[in-house]
C-alpha cells in the first residue's frame, strides 16, 4: 500500500482529536470558569528508507487558554469570582485535592458547601454551616453563618476557603474537569494556601471560550478531514488503476 495513505490517514486522525476537543469546548460555552482546551500538532518527518518527502502528524501536549473570561455580577451570597491565577481547592473522593475556579457554591442536605459535586476544603477540612443559616463569603475567603431568627450581631466564622495560587503550567487538566498539580512539574500534589488572595464575593467568572472562534475552527477542522479523506480516495484509485495495468501487461 502506499505511504501516502498512512500520511493522510495520520492527519486525518488529528483532526478527528482536534475536533472532538474543539466539540467540549463549544459544549462548555456556559460552564462557570471553564477554561479553553488547546490542541497542538507537528510534523515529524518519516525515517526510513527512500527520500525524505513524506512527514507524519504527532500530537504535542495540550495545554488549556488562561485568559479570565468575563466577571458578570449576580449579587448571590454564594459565589465568588478569583483573580487571575487564583483557584479554588475541592477534596477528591480519595481524599485528594483538586482546583477549580467555578465559584457557584451550594450548600449540600448536610450543610457542607460544594462546588460541583466536590465539597469545598477549607482551614480544618470540608466546611460545613448551621441549617438554615444565612451565609456570607468575605473577600479573604472567611465565611460567616448567620442562624435563622438570630440578631445581626450573632455572626459565626465558621471557617475560611482554601485559595491557592498557580501558574498556569503547575496544573493540568483532569478527565474531571478539575485541574491537578502535574507531576512532572512539582511532586507534592497539594499546593499551599494563600492568604493574600481575595476573591470577589456575588460575581462568577464565565466560560472564556469564543462560540464564534470554536464554530469556525469546528468548520475548518472538518474541510482538513474531508481533504485527507479525498487523497485517501485518490491514492486508493490509482492503486486500483495501477493494478489493472500490471493484469494486462
Amino acid at each position: 500500500m502506499d505511504r501516502a495513505i498512512y500520511t493522510a490517514m495520520g492527519a486525518a486522525n488529528a483532526a478527528l482529536n482536534r475536533q472532538a476537543v474543539t466539540a467540549n469546548n463549544l459544549a462548555n460555552v456556559s460552564t462557570n470558569g471553564f477554561r479553553a482546551q488547546l490542541t497542538a500538532y507537528r510534523a515529524v518527518p518519516v525515517n526510513g528508507p527512500g527520500d525524505a518527502t513524506r512527514v507524519l502528524t504527532t500530537e504535542s501536549t495540550p495545554y488549556n487558554d488562561y485568559t479570565m473570561g468575563a466577571v458578570n455580577q449576580t449579587g448571590r451570597s454564594l459565589d465568588v469570582a478569583l483573580p487571575q491565577n487564583g483557584w479554588l481547592a475541592v477534596q477528591l473522593p480519595d481524599g485528594g485535592e483538586a482546583y477549580t475556579r467555578d465559584g457557584n457554591i451550594e450548600v449540600d442536605s448536610e450543610g457542607q458547601l460544594r462546588v460541583r459535586g466536590y465539597p469545598l476544603i477549607g482551614d480544618g477540612g470540608p466546611i460545613a454551616i448551621p441549617p438554615q443559616a444565612q451565609v456570607t463569603i468575605a473577600p479573604d475567603g472567611s465565611v460567616t453563618a448567620l442562624g435563622a431568627g438570630d440578631e445581626p450581631t450573632a455572626l459565626a466564622l465558621v471557617g475560611r476557603l482554601k485559595t491557592v495560587t498557580a501558574q498556569p503550567y503547575l496544573l493540568r487538566n483532569g478527565d474531571d474537569g478539575l485541574f491537578h498539580v502535574d507531576p512532572a512539574r512539582q511532586e507534592n500534589p497539594v499546593l499551599p494556601a494563600d492568604p493574600e488572595l481575595r476573591l470577589m464575593p456575588g460575581a462568577l467568572e464565565s466560560s472564556n471560550v469564543s462560540p464564534v472562534k470554536a464554530m469556525v475552527e469546528m468548520i475548518s477542522t472538518a474541510r482538513g478531514f474531508d481533504m485527507q479523506m479525498k487523497v485517501i480516495a485518490a491514492v486508493n484509485e490509482n492503486e486500483k488503476n495501477a493494478n489493472q495495468l500490471l493484469s494486462l501487461s
